[in-house]
């Protein structure tokens, strides 16, 4: 059975990850008119929260798998 047209599929990172890369290359190459530049910048940031989102995703069920038992403990993914 069909999902309904009105649900919107999620994107994997992948997905989302070559998006931004080819909004990044489109900004970078220039020329743009400044409300195309501004969509393109909207779309970009938009990308990198949904990317970001499922990274701290990630991060929270990889904290969740790791044994916490005598040897074993989760570590912080911060920056040094």
């Amino acid at each position: 059975m069909a999902k309904p047209k009105t649900l919107k599929e999620e994107k994997s990172f992948e997905q989302l990850y070559a998006e931004l890369e080819a909004t990044v290359a489109k900004m970078e190459a220039g020329d743009l008119p400044l409300d195309d530049a501004l969509a393109l910048f909207q779309r970009g940031m938009e990308l990198a929260q949904q990317c970001g989102v499922l990274i701290d995703q990630a991060e929270l069920r990889i904290k969740e798998l790791v044994p916490q038992g005598t040897d074993l403990t989760t570590q912080d993914f911060e920056e040094d």
